[in-house]
């Protein structure tokens, strides 16, 4: 049973800083891309960062690039988001995700349903 539980979500003013961790188990994490999702009030979920299953490889949503920075670690079966210069826009809930398949290609992975979601965490930012 594969099971994503995130943390580091909070309240911060604009400009501020968070860092987002999702702690994976249940399945040979460094096998699978991972994926950062964010879902504000209103609005379609989005996919804010990817990872390969390597880490040597990201992608990003415009609107955060350059301020938010994804990464892993497969030593410790963890996956970060480290968020600078956060924006009211920001503000939403964050969800770790997973693809059933191993070897993900992680540019896909805001394209097609991911199989597994942590249950989010919830991050404002206030003007």
């Amino acid at each position: 049973q594969v099971q994503l539980v995130e943390s580091g979500g909070g309240l911060v003013q604009a400009g501020g800083s968070l860092r987002l961790s999702c702690a994976a188990s249940g399945r040979t994490f460094r096998r699978y891309a991972m994926a950062w999702f964010r879902q504000a009030p209103g609005k379609e979920r989005e996919v804010g960062g990817a990872i390969s299953w390597t880490g040597g490889s990201t992608y990003y949503l415009d609107s955060v690039k350059g301020r938010f920075t994804i990464s892993r670690d497969n030593a410790k079966n963890s996956l970060y988001l480290k968020m600078n210069s956060l924006k009211p826009e920001d503000t939403a809930a964050y969800y770790c995700a997973a693809p059933g398949s191993a070897y993900t290609p992680h540019q896909t992975m805001g394209t097609i349903p991911m199989a597994y979601w942590g249950q989010g965490t919830q991050v404002t930012v206030s003007s």
